[in-house]
């Protein structure tokens, strides 16, 4: 590890709540949350909730970052012995929390476990080896543009090359993609996610 991490926010338990919200705002385009929430009232409402499990676990065991107190950017990388935490890891971790906000709509559950048990089967079939995830970034849409994912990005990279290990990383938007490619992530599979309309890019980005 290097000290380029000194210039960013590290999160703690107190800021999930708010990093949240953050995630929640960035993703309300997202092709999994239009998915999983039709509804944009409904969208809007209950996104936020999704990521707090992720969150919980992400500032335990991985490297969870924020551009500073002000939380424009997050981002979530997860070390190689923590990739795949089992169910009652995750509700553990908040997934209690999130069905009693989100409440018990069998639909939209069911959507979310479409999609998340087919990007996972990937992931290990893609990757079964070693390796950092790439988890989550997210940037509030009035800071977007202004160079904050691009600074989480390459600070993060500076941090983890010395480990030697790749890092895996997938995404269901073209404009991901394309970012992505510019900090050496190759393409190891595109298809559409089973029972949607949704787009996955599973991608890996080799040691250097």
């Amino acid at each position: 590890m290097n000290h380029d991490l000194d210039n960013l926010f590290k999160l703690t338990p107190e800021y999930v709540k708010e990093a949240c919200k953050v995630a929640g705002n960035a993703f309300q385009d997202d092709p999994i949350m239009v998915f999983v929430y039709p509804d944009e009232k409904e969208r809007k409402q209950k996104s936020k909730y999704g990521f707090y499990t992720l969150y919980n676990y992400g500032i335990k065991y991985g490297l969870a970052y924020a551009t500073s107190k002000n939380l424009e950017g997050i981002i979530i990388w997860l070390p190689a012995n923590k990739v795949y935490p089992s169910t009652w890891t995750m509700m553990r971790h908040g997934g209690f929390y999130t069905m009693r906000k989100v409440g018990l709509k069998l639909k939209a559950m069911k959507r979310t476990m479409t999609v998340f048990k087919y990007e996972e089967e990937r992931h290990k079939e893609l990757a079964p080896y070693d390796h950092w995830y790439f988890q989550n970034i997210a940037v509030k849409p009035e800071e977007q543009g202004k160079g904050y994912g691009g600074l989480l990005i390459s600070t993060m990279l500076k941090t983890i090359e010395s480990d030697g290990l790749p890092i895996y990383v997938e995404t269901n938007t073209e404009k991901s993609v394309s970012i992505y490619q510019k900090y050496g992530f190759e393409i190891l599979e595109y298809g559409i996610i089973p029972e949607t309309d949704i787009a996955l890019w599973c991608m890996l980005r080799k040691p250097r």
